[in-house]
């Protein structure tokens, strides 16, 4: 439970006067003389009870989670439904409890708690809207001082209207609405909450032309998620922008209704993925709010989300592990954690060192543990293969024995697709530390220790699109290890939202003795159509406003030790699980070796690193992984994927 605070306290003060009130009024209102005062000396016993009943009633429906500020339509339902319960529990008493036991006469009666409804609605709802109206039009004379920036709104009315909501509140600021541009014909000519919508897409430099006429220069473009959808053609759109030299901008937003609504430039990577996958949040918050949460590299691309979207979500504590301080400072300072209700805090500390880490969750208990700690860039670990094995096996093993000996409620191992028929050091090391949480998982217990596969993530450190960037700035060539070479992309965001759902639905298995032996260890995230490498190169060129080629050549260098040509999501040998009603990801049941023999192995890999031993390491890997595609003594090669 979240601490109550100073303002909660308020709210809940100001109804339960509210409620003193309302029944006050009733009594004034509906009687005088002998009757007033008879009902209002039984007050001071009557009254009390009834007060504590209706601060329940209220928290029962809400009333306190939400901000005035923002009051609205359902916040006024949500009052409505309270005071009708609060009125047919006064029905209920003056009829069945008060009137023929204590004291012989009906103490409302029907007028009387239909007049008591009427006014206890008002007295809560009204203070609400008042106030919403009051920091609405401070916040737009606010706005009228500060906003400096004159500004087209690009997308679909219900997006448009929600960005304008967001900017007169405050949420999104230093920006002046001049006019707004719509993909749909219908909304062309109408106004939006005062804003005109000037015409579609196509009609920017005219939009422009005549806004720049009346004075009105046009500084800035903000598109909203439907302007970025591929029916809308956002190419073309970028393109006349460039041409018109004009920054353009995309709304984020970590929750519902913009209110943590921000403005970020628009990247290429923005525009290439299909569109993502709606998520479930109601199960997203069940799974979360409330919860002590423990993310390992939380400093690192997938980590770093994991973190903003577990409080955004609701948990309660937040511990980021981090061995980088740069990174650890840098998740923790921003505003999305810095700024929430959860407490959040970190620590220093390496996966690798075993003491440190039991030490450290044991202190803090954690409900689930997701651990995006990894070594993850495959030439690298071909080369510092140690290292990875001393990471990615033993940092796993640490940090799934930790969180069992602490008390986790689920462990989520962020894994890859690379580690299905591995070829390389990446693949096999993540597909032995999922072995070694199977293993555990299968042990039995309510306890789930899972593994989650994707692929590349947009954007992430290591990326090729980051890669492809900086080439394209620096006028190419852009550099292709393979003009055949494919792969599946995800958004940070993407991939963040569907490792909690595959969590959350672990987590339900585990407290779900009818799973048995058919629940989940690994989850794939549904990552669509692989994606040509060489293709995205040439549509990146493009989208930088050249032509691949002519403008910036495109070199083949060869695949890189430990790379194949595409990755495999499956292991021949894993069932499939069925998720009903979870879109986005699909699951298998576990193949593992049984503990001991796993612990054999680790004590000679165990060895094989201290030794500096390759080859010993690569035999321990082929027993254990039979698709690990090396032999020992044959050197790193990049290899097809098989099947």
């Amino acid at each position: 439970m979240r601490r109550p605070t100073l303002k909660t306290a308020a709210i809940i003060a100001h109804d339960l006067v509210a409620t003193a009130l309302a029944v006050l009024l009733t009594f004034r209102i509906r009687f005088d003389g002998a009757l007033l005062a008879e009902r209002v000396a039984h007050l001071p016993v009557l009254l009390p009870p009834f007060l504590v009943f209706a601060g329940l009633v209220y928290g029962w429906f809400g009333l306190y989670r939400s901000k005035w500020r923002f009051a609205s339509l359902p916040d006024l339902a949500s009052i409505v439904r309270a005071v009708a319960v609060l009125t047919l529990a006064l029905l209920v008493l003056d009829y069945v409890l008060v009137s023929p036991v204590l004291f012989g006469i009906y103490f409302f009666g029907k007028v009387a708690i239909g007049l008591y409804f009427v006014l206890q609605v008002f007295l809560l709802g009204g203070p609400r809207l008042a106030f919403r109206y009051l920091k609405y039009s401070r916040s737009r004379q606010s706005l009228a001082r500060t906003a400096t920036t004159p500004t087209l709104l690009l997308g679909r009315g219900h997006d448009i209207e929600v960005v304008l909501r967001a900017i007169e509140s405050g949420t999104v600021r230093k920006l002046r609405p001049e006019g707004i541009l719509s993909p749909r014909a219908e909304e062309q000519g109408q106004t939006m909450r005062g804003v005109p919508v000037l015409g579609g897409f196509s009609d920017l430099e005219q939009a422009v032309a005549d806004l720049a006429a009346r004075g009105v220069p046009v500084r800035r473009l903000v598109a909203t998620p439907s302007a970025l959808a591929p029916e809308a053609h956002p190419d073309d759109l970028i393109a006349r922008a460039r041409r018109l030299g004009l920054p353009l901008a995309r709304v984020t937003t970590l929750g519902e209704g913009m209110r943590d609504a921000e403005l970020a430039p628009l990247e290429i990577e923005d525009l290439l993925l299909r569109p993502t996958v709606a998520i479930d949040r109601p199960r997203l918050e069940r799974f979360l709010t409330g919860q002590r949460i423990v993310v390992t590299g939380g400093g690192g691309s997938i980590g770093s989300e994991i973190c903003a979207r577990a409080v955004a979500f609701g948990a309660a504590s937040l511990l980021v592990i981090e061995n980088s301080e740069p990174a650890l400072h840098g998740i923790l300072t921003r505003p999305v954690l810095a700024e929430s209700e959860a407490e959040v805090t970190g620590v220093l500390a390496d996966i690798r060192d075993r003491d440190r880490l039991v030490a450290v969750l044991r202190d803090f208990r954690p409900d689930a543990v997701f651990h995006a700690a990894a070594l993850k860039q495959v030439p690298y670990l071909e080369r510092d293969w140690a290292e990875g094995i001393k990471t990615n096996v033993f940092g796993s093993v640490n940090v799934a024995d930790a969180a069992l000996a602490a008390g986790a409620r689920a462990l989520v191992m962020i894994s890859t697709d690379k580690a299905i028929e591995p070829v390389s050091q990446l693949g096999v090391t993540k597909r032995f530390a999922e072995m070694y949480a199977q293993a555990l998982d299968a042990a039995g217990g309510t306890a789930r220790l899972v593994a989650v596969r994707f692929g590349n993530v947009l954007g992430s450190v290591g990326s090729v699109v980051p890669v492809f960037k900086a080439q394209i700035a620096r006028g190419g060539p852009v550099t292709v290890t393979h003009p055949d070479m494919v792969r599946y992309f995800m958004t940070v965001r993407e991939a963040c939202d569907l490792v909690l759902t595959a969590a959350a639905h672990a987590d339900r298995e585990g407290r779900d003795p009818a799973a048995g032996d058919q629940r989940a260890a690994v989850y794939v995230l549904k990552m669509g159509q692989p994606v040509r490498i060489r293709d995205l190169a040439e549509r990146m060129i493009r989208l930088a406003g050249f032509e691949p080629g002519e403008d910036i050549e495109i070199a083949v260098t060869g695949a890189r030790p430990g790379e194949r040509l595409n990755e495999i999501l499956f292991a021949r040998d894993e069932p499939m699980v069925n998720l009903a009603g979870i879109d986005g990801v699909m699951a298998a049941k576990p193949v593992f070796a049984d503990r001991a023999q796993l612990e054999r192995w680790l004590a000679r890999l165990r060895h094989a690193v201290a030794t500096d031993d390759r080859a010993a390491a690569d035999a321990v890997f082929g027993e254990a992984v039979p698709d690990f595609l090396r032999r020992p003594g044959v050197p790193p090669r990049a290899v097809a994927a098989q099947g």
